[in-house]
């Protein structure tokens, strides 16, 4: 049988699933909006501006790129495509654990229904209910992501370029997911197709404070933490953007999603996934 897997976005996690897929043996193409060249070996890109064609020859099509302001850029130009598409078997949308909204702290799972606080975690349900509707009956899974982290995006980058900030405010957790557990999970769940629609949190096991995990970093680096600040400080000179983060404290269960998989996470916390940064670094330094 064909697999065609179309992926639309090619950013940090929208590559690792690309050459996952190709070394699994499916047919990978992705768009772009600017040559770049820099694609995985093997990998077909598409002009974003090709996407309504490229939809219609895909058996499995991921939507890795964020709504604006005026909405899903993929549904606008592709939602047609997307009802009409006569080999598509399964849809996959990365979307955020931010539709959950602030908890104090709280529990959800794949079942909690969601109550976002901010307007681009609106903007992300908005974009996961188009998704069910373009969809039409098809496997769908909305996958909702904790913080993204890994080669290149870690506590190790910060911590090297001088900017970490060891902030505390004791018992803000955030949830996190590696790179890797990312692409495995896509593949998984293409493997593993729902009937109809499905809500999988792609967030590992161990929510955690931000300190611990640059304490962790600082750690297996074998240099000193920097310096603690506490929250209330700290808070005086952050970006918007920053603020906003630290405004939602939940815990993101994920369980059901590792079981509906059929596969635990590679790293069910910061811990493991450190380690693993950290030795993929050194084999490349050794190189």
């Amino acid at each position: 049988m064909r697999n065609e897997l179309l992926i639309v976005g090619l950013g940090y996690s929208g590559k690792a699933v690309a050459e996952q897929a190709l070394r699994a043996g499916m047919r990978v193409a992705a768009t772009f909006r600017r040559e770049t060249g820099d694609w995985p070996a093997g990998l077909r890109p598409v002009p974003f501006a090709a996407l309504f064609e490229a939809v219609r020859e895909a058996t499995h099509l991921l939507i890795t790129a964020p709504p604006g302001e005026a909405g899903d850029p993929v549904l606008a130009a592709a939602g047609e495509a997307v009802r009409q598409a006569p080999a598509l078997r399964w849809i996959g949308y990365l979307s955020t654990t931010g539709v959950y909204g602030d908890r104090g702290g709280a529990a959800v799972s794949e079942t909690t229904e969601p109550a976002p606080g901010l307007d681009r975690s609106r903007r992300r349900l908005a974009a996961e209910q188009g998704w069910r509707e373009a969809a039409a009956g098809r496997p769908l899974d909305l996958m909702r992501l904790a913080g993204i982290y890994g080669p290149g995006r870690s506590a190790f980058d910060e911590i090297r370029s001088g900017r970490a900030r060891r902030i505390l405010k004791p018992g803000h957790l955030f949830g996190r997911i590696h790179r890797d557990d990312i692409a495995g999970g896509v593949l998984a769940a293409i493997a593993h197709p729902p009937p109809s629609v499905r809500v999988l949190n792609f967030s590992d096991d161990t929510p955690a404070e931000s300190a611990a995990v640059l304490e962790e970093a600082a750690r297996l680096l074998g240099v000193t933490p920097p310096p603690v600040v506490p929250f209330a400080q700290a808070r005086t000179t952050m970006s918007e953007m920053a603020l906003s983060f630290w405004s939602e404290n939940r815990r993101v269960l994920s369980a059901a999603t590792q079981q509906a998989l059929h596969r635990p996470w590679t790293y069910p916390s910061f811990r493991e996934g450190l380690r693993a940064i950290l030795a993929e670094e050194l084999g490349k330094n050794r190189a």
